[in-house]
């Protein structure tokens, strides 16, 4: 495994020339474009944006830490110089960034846990296996027993990338000029704080234990949703310990018969979806490595180190905005989206051709009756999101992205990819209306976590 480089000055330099070569290529590419005819210069623009999207993959995944982490994120951004065919991929190289995940030792895991915890393995464990279950982009899964008997996932972080993301998070506007040539329209300034306010709290294992906490409170003895138990008393800045849960994975869930994918489909919408409507928090990583199908039917929900607390006046907000373009009311959309903060300057937009985009991109969740998703059906409205093809191209590339909607655009997105991937069928938009409009339950797993909710005791 390639050692992480941690010293500021090496990723300063990473970061540096990166920016600094592709600054240089993307020049001459302009220069050269000057004797070039209209078309030869768009075709050479193009290959120059494929080639930037390229090494911005390879090295945001060599330098793991944040970095890694940047990509993943930047994944859920439409980069509308990338020529079209191209795209899809580009994002998904920058989303796969999070399985190309670092092996690290256990001699070196083992310091991080006698440093953090005090004291031998043995003396906290009556177990632990030595062979990770799980790793990520900055911390590593072990299963291990407690003294007590029971059994736990032990989440332990990289030695090292507390001083390696630190680093990248205070790089991160160096990438500034790269991001604003892929995606002109963004208000990537925005963005890049939002990102480095959320990762640096991804960072702390003591906060990520809060959020956990917070989340398993409110699935509590929950009848289909089960959110592990943390070890709070063990767990630190760079240790999380929780329950362990054994369950199939997500490509096991795949080979399931359509039911039982449709099950699984509509607990992981309620979940995401009511944790936002009644715990006002946004999970921005519903990656297919979080979920588990348990033994007793429940489906667990893993990781929350990635989430963010919404403001009530602004998910209220996205919500009205959502029952207008329902309702087919353009001038309420248009109306919310620049408050909101998706339109820079909103004079130079029309409200029907924003109440049009909105509709088109949104179909599967605005439009009531059953619907089986697939992943064409799911690159095709990604597509029909972005495409220069799209008749709302320009006007979206003159849009942004809020941040304080980052990680809620990136939980919808990564959870649409999900549904389509278990090729789940439903009545997606009648669901939706559950939470966009406080409808009531429209399936038997909706009543019977209505129950649920009513017979909780009142906090």
């Amino acid at each position: 495994m390639p050692k992480i480089p941690t010293s500021r000055l090496a990723r300063t330099a990473k970061f540096g020339g990166l920016v600094a070569g592709q600054s240089a290529r993307w020049a001459g590419t302009q220069l050269a474009n000057r004797t070039r005819t209209p078309e030869g210069a768009e075709a050479a623009d193009a290959k120059r944006a494929l080639a930037l999207a390229d090494e911005l993959v390879t090295q945001l995944g060599q330098m793991k830490g944040a970095a890694m982490k940047l990509g993943q994120v930047l994944s859920t951004v439409d980069f509308e110089m990338v020529p079209e065919g191209e795209r899809e991929a580009f994002k998904a190289k920058l989303a796969a960034l999070r399985d190309d995940a670092p092996q690290v030792p256990f001699a070196k895991m083992r310091q991080v846990l006698v440093d953090d915890l005090g004291g031998s393995i043995d003396e906290h464990f009556q177990e632990f296996d030595a062979e990770p279950v799980a790793a990520a982009s900055i911390g590593q899964v072990y299963r291990a027993t407690l003294h007590d008997g029971r059994d736990v996932a032990v989440k332990v972080q990289y030695p090292g990338v507390a001083e390696a993301v630190e680093t990248d998070l205070r790089n991160a506007a160096v990438l500034l000029p790269l991001v604003k040539r892929l995606a002109p329209g963004l208000d990537a300034k925005a963005i890049l704080k939002e990102l480095r306010d959320r990762i640096g709290e991804e960072l702390d294992y003591e906060l990520e234990a809060q959020h956990h906490r917070r989340v398993h409170r409110a699935f509590r003895d929950h009848p289909f949703i089960m959110v592990p138990a943390v070890v709070t008393s063990m767990s630190t800045r760079r240790v999380l310990i929780t329950e362990f849960v054994d369950g199939r994975g997500f490509a096991e869930v795949q080979k399931l018969d359509e039911a039982a994918r449709d099950r699984f489909a509509e607990i992981c919408f309620r979940f995401f979806y009511g944790l936002l409507r009644r715990e006002r928090t946004a999970a921005g990583d519903p990656h297919p490595g979080n979920y588990l199908l348990a033994q007793d039917g429940r489906v667990c929900f893993l990781d929350f180190g990635l989430v963010r607390r919404m403001d009530a006046d602004y998910l209220a907000d996205e919500r009205a905005l959502a029952r207008a373009v329902i309702a087919g009311d353009a001038d309420t959309a248009f109306e919310y989206m620049s408050s909101l903060g998706y339109l820079p300057q909103p004079d130079t937009f029309e409200a029907e051709r924003i109440l049009g985009q909105l509709a088109t991109a949104g179909e599967w969740y605005f439009t009531t009756g059953f619907r089986r998703l697939d992943p064409e059906y799911v690159r095709s409205s990604m597509e029909i999101s972005g495409s220069p093809a799209s008749p709302y191209f320009e006007d979206m590339r003159r849009q942004t992205i809020p941040p304080q909607a980052l990680l809620l655009r990136r939980m919808e997105g990564l959870l649409f990819s999900v549904l389509g991937e278990l090729r789940a069928g439903a009545d997606w938009g009648t669901l939706a209306l559950e939470y966009i409009a406080d409808e009531p339950p429209s399936t038997d797993l909706g009543r019977i976590e209505a129950e649920w909710l009513a017979a909780r005791p009142r906090a």
